[in-house]
């Protein structure tokens, strides 16, 4: 019987690429999901962290972990661009 593999409590949100074809070998976070005006979801916060940028495997996820960590204990929040900011008076 095959076991299933299930992703550590650490690694919420952190996805593993492997392609050969691209020569693209990393981990990919996507973190703080929030609904569109379509009604769909997405992610707020997204970061690529390379095998070889990073030191090797082990590194890269070690700081795919806490890039995540930072995220969630911050709160980051990116500006929302195009609306205006609430209290700004217009210019008439």
């Amino acid at each position: 019987m095959a076991k299933s593999r299930t992703p550590k409590a650490g690694r919420r949100g952190i996805s593993r690429i492997d392609q050969d074809s691209t020569r693209t070998h990393g981990w990919f976070v996507r973190v703080g999901y929030y609904e569109t005006r379509k009604g769909s979801y997405r992610a707020r916060h997204t970061k690529f962290f390379g095998d070889v940028s990073y030191g090797g495997k082990r590194k890269a996820l070690r700081s795919a972990e806490a890039f995540v960590a930072l995220v969630e204990r911050r709160k980051i929040k990116r500006p929302k661009s195009g609306r205006a900011v609430k209290g700004m008076k217009r210019a008439a």
